[in-house]
């Protein structure tokens, strides 16, 4: 069983509103930049090793939720996990924290579709393929959770760690 992996990234004044707040849909990137980054950094892998395979995943759903807003010059934790692994689609799950860990910012379920590259056509997982992304899948929480209900946790795990560390 896989854990999630997490770094951190300063929120740049380029992907800000007037406000200075994390433009909307600039989350999703950052989540897929760090998701890449993990990919990289955990596993040794990167898009263009998939690509001289041939094959690749294109993003068909996200769903996010948006908390608490991403400041100019903050430096974020990203946490990435893959979560849910189909024959054709993976599920990825990407939460942005603050720096320490003690606010939510932005919960995201991101699903991918694994295509044949030359064909642009949905394409099945090999069997090795397939090995190794359930190798890689983090299992520690139900994933018969809904999206509301898997917050919901995320939540309450985040209130139970301050009231055990005093931090209100």
């Amino acid at each position: 069983m896989a854990a999630p992996m997490q770094s951190f990234y300063i929120i740049r004044f380029s992907d800000c509103d007037p406000f200075g707040h994390l433009n909307n849909a600039r989350y999703i990137d950052y989540m897929l930049n760090a998701r890449e980054d993990h990919l990289r950094d955990g596993y040794k892998l990167t898009n263009s090793d998939f690509a001289k395979q041939g094959i690749g995943w294109v993003t068909t759903r996200n769903e996010i939720q948006y908390l608490r807003p991403a400041f100019y010059n903050e430096r974020v934790c990203i946490q990435t996990a893959l979560i849910g692994v189909g024959e054709t689609e993976l599920l990825v799950e990407m939460i942005m924290y603050d720096e320490t860990r003690q606010q939510l910012k932005a919960l995201l379920w991101g699903t991918f579709t694994h295509i044949n590259i030359k064909t642009g056509r949905r394409e099945m997982h090999t069997a090795e393929m397939m090995q190794f992304l359930n190798g890689a899948k983090f299992e520690q929480f139900d994933i018969s959770l809904s999206f509301k209900d898997r917050l919901a946790s995320v939540l309450d795990q985040l209130k139970e760690n301050s009231n055990n560390t005093g931090i209100s």
